[in-house]
């Protein structure tokens, strides 16, 4: 049964199908044909092969017929059944289509992707399969929003696989602005997407930086995590005005992100930190927590 993260990474692919092909043409080197659309299209192999053969999607590029054939497989775990069944993919595809196919693993983990690169042996002379896979050190870092406009799924993916590091908070950043962009129904799906895959630290920051005002949103899913972040900011202490609620919330979180990165603030540090009523130096030190290594580096030409 495919997991609910497994279905999310396909679904960035069926709504933006182009994503297979740039990831192959700019992550991975291959060389694509020109084409004008790219299609996704069933993945159920039928007639050559028993219907259990499921590939996990097909993307076709498309000028006036079928250039070039992507089998999309997103890989979460290894499965040595794959290093049987993914052969079948391609030769059924490539017969049914008549054009050139490739095999694209997207493997979000590391030791994932390295199971899945290794070659496949096929057993007659000279033919070895050796699988395209879209590892995290093959995924863009995307840190700029323009980026995140022009391929918001490519951004969203970004997130996914490089969540977890120490530019999870700085790739959500970008990835936001980038959600305006896209429907309501979608806006919330990828945010949901970028927030479970961030760690601690990165998704307390966001939510921080979300409820300074630092962003503008309209969609439904924004004015719930705005709204949320309102009634936090009354919780502590916005009986003494606006500014001095925002002030608490930002300390709260600075101080949240430093221990949830390990980090020793002594007392004297946190004084500091509690005493600081310059918001955009607050926000300045939320986004340096996520990198420093320790709690004096934070200070260092603030």
């Amino acid at each position: 049964m495919p997991s609910l993260r497994h279905e999310a990474l396909l679904e960035l692919f069926r709504n933006r199908p182009a994503l297979a092909a740039e990831l192959l043409r700019d992550a991975l080197g291959v060389e694509l044909p020109a084409y004008a659309e790219a299609r996704a299209e069933s993945a159920e192999l039928t007639q050559v092969v028993p219907t259990e053969y499921r590939a996990d999607l097909v993307v076709l590029l498309w000028e006036d017929t079928p250039r070039f054939a992507i089998v999309v497989e997103v890989q979460l775990s290894p499965d040595e059944e794959k290093r049987y069944t993914w052969p079948v993919y391609l030769t059924h595809m490539r017969a049914r289509l008549r054009c050139p196919t490739v095999l694209l693993v997207v493997a979000p983990d590391a030791a994932v992707a390295r199971w899945g690169g290794q070659p496949m042996e096929m057993g007659h002379p000279g033919f070895v399969l050796r699988p395209c896979v879209a590892g995290p050190e093959r995924i863009p870092v995307i840190t700029r929003p323009e980026q995140a406009r022009e391929a918001v799924e490519l951004a969203v993916l970004s997130a996914m696989a490089h969540g977890q590091g120490e530019k999870g908070a700085a790739i959500a950043e970008a990835v936001l602005p980038g959600l305006l962009g896209v429907d309501d129904e979608r806006a919330r799906f990828y945010f949901d997407l970028v927030m479970c895959s961030l760690n601690d630290a990165a998704r307390t920051a966001l939510e921080a930086l979300m409820r300074g005002g630092t962003y503008e949103y309209q969609s439904e899913f924004a004015r719930r995590y705005l709204a949320q972040g309102r009634q936090e900011g009354r919780q502590e202490g916005r009986q003494e005005g606006r500014q001095e609620g925002r002030q608490e919330g930002e300390v709260t979180a600075l101080l949240k992100v430093l221990e949830a990165r390990g980090l020793q603030v002594d007392e004297q540090a946190r004084q500091r930190i509690a005493a600081c009523t310059d918001l955009a130096q607050l926000e300045r030190w939320l986004l340096k927590a996520m990198s420093v290594q320790s709690v004096q580096e934070l200070f260092e030409s603030a």
